[in-house]
């Protein structure tokens, strides 16, 4: 990735960290037929902790060291809820449909990235974000069966989670990628610890291999994630969150019967394209920028 500028590999990031994340929201409706959701909620968070603190532990007083602990807690509290809200969803709904009601976030994460970071909104990366919620939009066609009362949990999720990464990004600025990662899931892992004791199911050893991965996989999206935020603007990784919808498309069809119809492909080949299209547009600005940047920093002959 050194031949690739920060832009360029926080999109590559950012997008290795959906196709992650469409992993973990597999494993959590998968084990959702086993265990309570709350129960699914709580692996999520205590695996992630669980082996962020082991790996990290040679360094651990260090690592735990933050001059914005408010903030880490705010970050976490945003996380907790989406995740939340969006398990719960998985458990009403099917896995497309549940992706593509929580991907208007792009559209959330870039605005509030321009209102709240300062970060810059022109009229590519509208075009990107407009194309491709268009393409969402093709897939969940809004009047159908899609929009019930249990779409409010994803839109919820939405919220709660452009809220969540437009304060990694802030974060991002002055702290420690494993700080971040260190304190993403502390605050799940202890608040969830107490309330699944009564909901408490014995897991099967499917169950339990399932838990064991879904801790696995979020850790990994979670150091993606925050590393991403960390090299790009949020607004300009925001239209790959999209992608999501085609792995869950594809998760459906593998793992739960359900075929993509004439629109789904065809919004998903919009999806597709409009995060080309972002990615061509940032990269070759981010090349620009760096030759006027060589080429003002030659001397002039005299």
């Amino acid at each position: 990735m050194s031949r690739l500028s920060p832009t360029a590999t926080g999109m590559l990031l950012y997008l290795l960290a959906i196709m992650s994340m469409s992993v973990m929201d597999l494993f959590a409706k998968l084990l959702s037929a086993h265990v309570p959701v709350m129960q699914v909620i709580w692996a999520r968070y205590t695996g992630q902790t669980a082996l962020v603190t082991l790996f990290l532990l040679p360094r651990l007083g260090t690592v735990m060291r933050t001059r914005r602990p408010g903030l880490h807690f705010l970050r976490s509290l945003f996380l907790l809820m989406a995740t939340t809200a969006f398990f719960f969803a998985l458990s009403r709904m099917g896995l497309a449909e549940a992706t593509a009601i929580v991907d208007v976030n792009p559209v959330l994460i870039t605005l509030g990235a321009a209102l709240f970071l300062g970060e810059k909104f022109g009229p590519r990366r509208a075009l990107g974000i407009g194309a491709a919620l268009i393409g969402a939009l093709i897939i969940i066609r809004p009047g159908s069966a899609v929009f019930s009362p249990n779409a409010l949990l994803p839109l919820i999720a939405a919220i709660c989670f452009a809220s969540f990464a437009i304060t990694t990004r802030f974060l991002g600025r002055s702290e420690n990628i494993w700080t971040s990662l260190f304190y993403t899931a502390l605050l799940g892992a202890v608040v969830l610890s107490v309330l699944v004791v009564p909901v408490w199911v014995r897991p099967d050893t499917t169950a339990l291999l399932l838990m064991l991965g879904i801790g696995f996989i979020s850790a990994i999206a979670q150091f993606l994630l925050i590393r991403a935020l960390m090299l790009a603007e949020a607004g300009a990784v925001a239209p790959f969150t999209y992608v999501g919808l085609l792995f869950a498309t594809l998760w459906g069809m593998l793992f739960f019967g359900t075929f993509p119809d004439v629109p789904t492909m065809i919004g998903g080949a919009i999806i597709v394209l409009a995060g080309i299209y972002v990615w061509h547009r940032e990269t070759q600005d981010a090349r620009t920028e760096a030759a006027e940047a060589i080429k003002g920093e030659t001397p002039r002959p005299p």
